[in-house]
């Protein structure tokens, strides 16, 4: 590794939450070594064995590829990383050449590809500045290969792209009205003029232009329990909002029928009366009153369906247990198709080819990344098209996990509660005794841990022996809308108390090692595992925080105001003297003497969701407990690491963690 200058730090800045206690231990604190280089300030951290960095290389040489759907000549538009960052590429053939179209320092993302139809040809595409998430709009042209700023390219935050069919009119999602709603804008392709269509306040979104562009369907998310569909003309802007059985529910999306006189949506509305646990694929036709409930025997939620242009298929996902399957559907009779068998795992990226005969997918399993495969309809086979690299590993060595439950707290029916977790186990554990773990939360919180690949995880089994739990605590998607609600506003700590039931499961395991324990997490999960190290600190060995809260009241204050009442609905209002008492409670800021374990934070200085100073406080209050604590941050990133440098550098710094931390002092 190149030589660094060092300069010693002895305080980071005051953070007026600072408990009086962890000021009084900051200010007895040894001095930190602070570092930086370039983009990269780290404090604490040791030099990297070199030795470890080239057992690294290959797992951090893994890419994968996500579809963005059909080119108007036939040819597969996807996302992919083959230098920093995730550009654009097409591939015109099974396992041909990937061609990158676009070339940026910073990652691109969106890609949205003109409908066959449209009056000209290429795609649209979203990119930010740094990781800020303050993300313009762009148009690449297929013919001149020029890209053009379709949006202000100021300090405003642009997304969800939706074409009409004949490509003359673009609808998004833009703050730039006010900097704090998310209004749905039109911008007229050919003129090249935008305007905003629905101002009704709040988190709108646009869903999907009727085939005479005449209407437009249009969403409100409050909460990831509570959104409201309608309709807005175009012409006029007037929006209808559609009635909602019950009054309250949650939405994903929304389609109309080939003909425009129907729509197909997702939804948990109570159906013919009975209450829906789980979000199904519905199809409404208001002219004749039609209403049908197309996933109603899958007792599981519908994550995403498309539907093809020709008009004569669509096809949908259900997650049944954190696992996805493929459904196809002939319209309108709604019958289902013989597919051929796909490996278990990740679906995406679902689009029909043009003439509805192809569905081009990205498939992901634990076991290899991302990749795109053409499904033959009428043929039942499945083409891969894409081949992404592993690094030259021997991929057959990957580990595939297991699927748990584990008994928490508190019960169901009379029978205790169970939490689902993905456990990975190694085939070697580390010094030949009982295995280490590392338990991996999830952020959101409204997210879900699947069994996709991750080099990290396949890492730390095959090389350094450990094993990894990923669980889905109470408030996870995927497992219906009571348990999606079981860790909002007051009921915080439940989903911690999980995490303590998920240690009780580890100590009654034979082969794991309950005295070797790390936690690991983003965002949410960040929050997580500071919320974990304070309330089981002798059950803990070390921790690594990633983007966390470290505070749910300086959090809601500081993050971006686009985002506030959206996450205000999940973790409660800061407003109110009630939800405030139970942040200053909860929140592991306040209690941060009782984190005395190694901990590791890391976060991006253009973070819009989680600041940065959630992690500069955290840092700030835990030195001085006995322990060390690792703090590294990258001014070029927001709310995760997405420049391939910086990923390394941090995957490599956490392993290095993870030995001297968590492996250090066990069976060697």
């Amino acid at each position: 590794m190149r030589r660094h200058s060092l300069c010693l730090c002895l305080t980071l800045a005051f953070s007026p939450a600072l408990p009086a206690a962890a000021q009084a231990a900051d200010a007895t604190r040894k001095d930190v070594t602070r570092l930086e280089q370039g983009n990269r300030i780290s404090e604490n951290l040791p030099q990297v064995p070199a030795e470890l960095i080239e057992q690294l290389n290959r797992y951090q040489n893994t890419r994968g590829a996500s579809l963005a759907g059909w080119t108007r000549e036939g040819c597969l538009l996807m996302s992919t990383r083959f230098a920093e960052t995730a550009q654009a590429h097409r591939v015109c053939s099974p396992l041909g050449m990937r061609e990158q179209l676009t070339f940026y320092p910073e990652p691109v993302s969106g890609l949205t590809p003109a409908p066959a139809s449209a009056w000209r040809d290429g795609f649209v595409f979203a990119k930010d500045t740094g990781g800020d998430e303050f993300s313009q709009l762009y148009w690449f042209d297929a013919d001149t290969r020029a890209s053009t700023l379709l949006t202000d390219g100021k300090r405003t935050q642009n997304a969800g792209a939706v074409l009409s069919r004949d490509g003359g009119l673009m609808a998004y999602t833009s703050t730039a009205r006010n900097g704090t709603d998310r209004d749905v804008w039109v911008r007229d392709t050919r003129a090249g003029t935008a305007r905003p269509l629905v101002t009704a306040g709040g988190s709108w979104s646009a869903m999907d232009f009727s085939p005479d562009r005449k209407r437009l369907l249009v969403m409100q998310t409050v909460s990831i329990n509570e959104s409201y569909p309608g309709e807005v003309d175009v012409a006029s802007g007037q929006l209808t909002r559609f009635p909602i059985e019950g009054g309250k529910a949650a939405f994903g999306g929304f389609r109309y029928a080939p003909d425009g006189q129907a729509v197909y949506f997702v939804s948990d509305e109570p159906f013919n009366g009975k209450p829906s646990e789980f979000r199904t694929l519905r199809y409404h036709a208001p002219a004749s009153n039609t209403l049908r409930q197309l996933s109603g025997d899958i007792p599981w939620d519908v994550s995403g369906f498309t539907l093809a242009d020709d008009g004569k298929h669509l096809a949908f996902v259900s997650n049944e247990d954190g696992i996805d399957q493929l459904h196809v559907l002939t319209v309108p009779g709604h019958r289902p198709v013989a597919l051929p068998e796909l490996p278990l795992g990740v679906i995406g990226g679902l689009s029909f080819s043009q003439d509805g005969k192809r569905l081009a997918l990205t498939l992901n399993s634990a076991t290899s990344p991302s990749d795109v495969h053409v499904i033959d309809l009428p043929g039942k086979q499945l083409t891969r098209w894409t081949r992404s690299e592993v690094g030259g590993l021997d991929a057959s060595r990957f580990v595939a996990p297991t699927l748990i439950r584990f008994p928490s707290f508190d019960t169901v029916d009379g029978k205790p509660r169970t939490i689902p977790a993905f456990l990975y186990l190694p085939v070697k554990p580390a010094g030949g005794g009982k295995v280490p773990v590392i338990i991996n939360i999830h952020g959101g919180p409204e997210s879900q841990a699947v069994p996709g690949f991750s080099p990290n995880f396949q890492f730390l089994a095959n090389e350094l022996g450990v094993a990894v739990l990923a669980p889905n605590v109470r408030g996870s998607s995927g497992y219906g809308r009571t348990f999606l609600t079981l860790d909002n506003a007051e009921l915080r700590e439940d989903s911690v108390k999980d995490i303590g039931a998920l240690l009780d499961w580890i100590a009654l395991q034979p082969g794991l090692d309950a005295s070797r324990v790390g936690v690991s997490g983003g965002s949410y999960g960040g929050y997580m595992v500071l919320a974990s190290m304070m309330h089981y600190p002798e059950r803990i060995r070390a921790g690594i925080n990633v983007v966390g809260i470290s505070h749910f009241g300086t959090f809601l204050k500081n993050t971006e105001s686009y985002r506030r009442d959206l996450r205000r609905a999940e973790y409660g209002d800061e407003r109110d003297p009630a939800m405030q008492a139970v942040f200053e409670r909860i929140s592991p800021l306040n209690q941060a003497h009782r984190i005395t374990a190694p901990l590791f934070v890391a976060h991006g200085r253009n973070d819009p969701r989680v600041p940065y100073t959630e992690a500069e406080q955290i840092v700030k209050a835990v030195r001085g407990n006995g322990q060390p604590v690792w703090f590294l941050m990258f001014n070029d990133e927001g709310h995760g690491f997405r420049k391939k440098a910086n990923s390394d550098f941090f995957g490599a710094a956490s392993m290095q963690f993870w030995k001297e931390h968590l492996l250090a002092g066990g069976d060697q």
